[in-house]
């Protein structure tokens, strides 16, 4: 059972290194029966099941965050599979990859029905994968791989934006008693919180309100300016896209007239994403947590996904699941129960059979 499981997190693959990961996983699909198995045009590993004209997509990516940790099983694992899988991508997020890639080939080919299994790359940093996929399928169902346990479905995840704010103004004396650049840099960080603060004043959910960070602050001066910079970054609910969120920034900074700012926009901002609850597909996956004893819930999650880039394009009933917790994401303790594991597994595999007799 947990076979699939332990080769891909022994093969280490942080952003930018995934190859020898995708090459293993094209393989284990191919020996898993997969009708066709192959490495696309941005380095994803894919694998098809099934060849009928309605298809469901299980998006899930090969990159982890870097930091090698040693892969090995916590005790030994007893015939009935528990035991703890120690190993960097254990959770986030080869775990749900392996899931997907397992359930399928136990579900196997049903007439009428396609079954695409993606390893994106790259998820971690700018999710080269998930954008090169998008405009590749249309499909009726998507399943996003990202571990929130196996007995939960996760229905919305926050949008993201970053920008580094530069404050610049003439030299002064440092008697003069005028605001210096690196202060007004403090006082627009304390502006950009106070109008997210406001603004959370009636939310109640995490996932509902404003949650800006600063990453970063500097600030110094030559011989005719002072300086200062802030990386901003803030992830949004849906009721605020990034350009919305970039208009307010500039309104929160335009208080500073005295000081020359700019905004950059930096990276890719992504809008926050929430999937509709009444579908066939969650109602599928509902049905699968209760066919293996649990009681399923649903979360919301205060980070950003893939879900969030083909979502919006692929306008079809869309879910985040798959095992692990998410608590152990990047940390250097990640790993997840095999036990765990073999329940998600058994979860997908009578959703998806549930999916395609009813849907």
């Amino acid at each position: 059972m947990s076979d699939t499981l332990i080769g891909l997190v022994s093969q280490y693959s942080p952003s930018g290194q995934e190859r020898g990961a995708v090459e293993w996983l094209v393989g284990r699909m191919r020996a898993l029966g997969y009708a066709d198995a192959f490495i696309d045009g941005a380095g994803n590993a894919v694998g098809v099941m099934g060849d009928g004209p309605r298809q469901v997509i299980l998006l899930g990516h090969i990159d982890t965050v870097s930091g090698e940790i040693p892969v090995s099983l916590t005790p030994s694992p007893s015939p009935e599979g528990r035991g703890e899988l120690y190993g960097r991508g254990s959770v986030d997020a080869k775990g749900p990859l392996a899931c997907f890639t397992d359930a399928v080939a136990r579900v196997g080919a049903v007439d009428g029905w396609q079954f695409v299994v993606i390893g994106a790359v790259e998820e971690e940093r700018d999710s080269d994968g998930a954008r090169f996929v998008v405009d590749k399928y249309k499909p009726d169902f998507a399943i996003i791989g990202e571990p929130n346990r196996w007995d939960r479905v996760a229905l919305g995840y926050k949008g993201s934006a970053w920008a580094e704010i530069a404050v610049r103004r003439e030299q002064s004396h440092t008697a003069s008693g005028e605001q210096t650049a690196a202060e007004a840099a403090v006082e627009a960080w304390l502006a950009i919180r106070a109008f997210s603060d406001a603004y959370n004043q009636e939310k109640q959910r995490a996932f509902d309100k404003i949650l800006p960070t600063l990453r970063n602050i500097e600030a110094g001066q030559d011989d005719f300016a002072q300086w200062a910079r802030l990386s901003v970054g803030v992830r949004l609910p849906v009721e605020m896209n990034p350009e919305q969120w970039y208009l307010e920034l500039e309104k929160i900074l335009k208080v500073f007239e005295t000081f020359r700012i700019s905004v950059e926009r930096v990276g890719y901002a992504v809008p926050a994403w929430g999937c509709e609850k009444n579908t066939p597909l969650v109602r599928a996956l509902l049905s699968g947590i209760r066919s293996q004893g649990g009681t399923p819930s649903f979360v919301y999650k205060t980070g950003t996904a893939d879900l969030n880039i083909v979502a919006p394009v692929w306008q079809c009933p869309a879910v985040v699941y798959g095992p692990g917790d998410s608590a152990l994401d990047h940390t250097p303790n990640e790993h997840i129960s095999l036990d765990e594991y073999a329940r998600a597994v058994d979860v997908l595999a009578a959703a998806l059979q549930n999916l395609v007799k009813n849907a």
